[in-house]
């Protein structure tokens, strides 16, 4: 089965520059994605799957991903600012490694394309996605 420690995701950024593996897992009795992009290793809760699909079904369009590290602001309206959001179904970050939450538009857009529930641009820079 693909999306295990043992079989894991191997994806490419959106811009197809960078290459990374994730898969799911479980800590603290949480469902996580854990991501490892080089030697760093990024949790994502497993929740923002759906909540993503979710959203972007609900839009409608096209979302652009806006991707940052955590430390920079997030662009209005992005991928990356709703998943940090005070307004989103978790109430914020949906990375939960503390210094590492950042990134949300670069590395979950690529695996939602994966498991066919979205559609993701590959250009290189100022990628969008829509739900499928």
């Amino acid at each position: 089965m693909k999306g295990t420690k043992e079989n894991p995701w191997k994806l490419k950024t959106p811009p197809g520059t960078g290459e990374y593996e994730m898969y799911k897992d479980v800590k603290d009795g949480r469902e996580i994605i854990v991501c490892t992009v080089g030697k760093t290793v990024l949790h994502y809760d497993a929740r923002c799957l759906a909540d993503l699909h979710e959203m972007l079904k609900q839009h409608g369009d096209w979302v652009e991903l806006g991707s940052a590290d955590e430390q920079k602001e997030a662009k209005a309206g992005t991928v990356e600012a709703w998943g940090r959001s005070a307004d989103n179904p978790v109430g914020g970050w949906y990375g939960l490694k503390k210094g590492l939450r950042g990134r949300f538009g670069m590395y979950i857009p690529p695996l939602m394309e994966e498991l066919g529930l979205a559609e993701v641009e590959h250009n290189a820079r100022n990628n969008r996605m829509r739900a499928k």
